[in-house]
């Protein structure tokens, strides 16, 4: 498990991508292989835990909103020295293990479809969220029928092409205002008109504008 406390953390796997804000972590299952990369200055923690010890935790990978209680059980299990746990440290430990099955999850990932052919056209609008072409364009690209290629996105995403897209855009934002870009040039790079339609939608998804977003993901304890 991989938390934020301040900055922003890229995490991604065969199956999707993860977008970890600040105060959130994000939850994989033993024996998942993943990478993880940070944007501009970044404090976090990891956490370990046995394959014996996720029976009841998520089965699928998530992102999870911290909780006051798992920030401060895990700041005590990193003081632990090496060697033989006591029963204190076992009570925490299962506070850790609780919080973690317990916590809300949150949704900024983004899941790659199985098809291949779709998921080429995930995979290229991640990579370029400012690429303006329609799905039937994409399609042809694709080579597969626009129809397969819309009934697809939805059925093995959970989301319409136009809202992966939007997705992808929003947050690759995230990725670009961490590393301190101003707010016009991510609009202007991500394909918005103007800064203000960038912001509007913004606004709408995270419930803050950039900006404001922006301090908040460098303000430790913040939520």
């Amino acid at each position: 498990m991989l938390g934020s406390l301040k900055g922003l953390l890229t995490v991604g796997t065969d199956a999707g991508l993860w977008i970890v804000p600040t105060v959130h972590a994000v939850w994989f299952p033993p024996n998942t292989v993943h990478w993880n990369r940070s944007h501009g200055p970044m404090e976090g923690w990891t956490v370990y835990i046995s394959e014996e010890a996720c029976r009841n935790l998520p089965s699928q990978a998530c992102t999870i909103r911290n909780s006051g209680l798992l920030l401060e059980a895990v700041v005590r299990a990193a003081s632990w020295k090496t060697g033989p746990y006591d029963e204190a440290s076992h009570r925490i430990a299962r506070v850790i293990l609780d919080e973690i099955s317990t916590l809300l999850s949150e949704d900024f990932c983004l899941p790659f479809p199985r098809d291949p052919r779709v998921k080429r056209v995930a995979q290229a609008l991640i990579d370029n969220p400012s690429d303006a072409r329609d799905v039937k364009t994409w399609a042809s690209w694709a080579a597969v029928s626009e129809r397969t290629l819309s009934r697809r996105f939805v059925q093995e995403t959970g989301f319409s092409f136009r809202t992966y897209r939007q997705r992808a855009r929003l947050l690759r934002s995230l990725e670009m205002l961490a590393e301190g870009q101003s707010v016009n040039l991510i609009a202007l790079d991500l394909g918005y008109a103007t800064a203000s339609a960038f912001i509007a939608v913004f606004s709408q998804v995270f419930g803050k504008t950039p900006a404001a977003y922006r301090e908040k993901m460098y303000l430790r304890g913040n939520g």
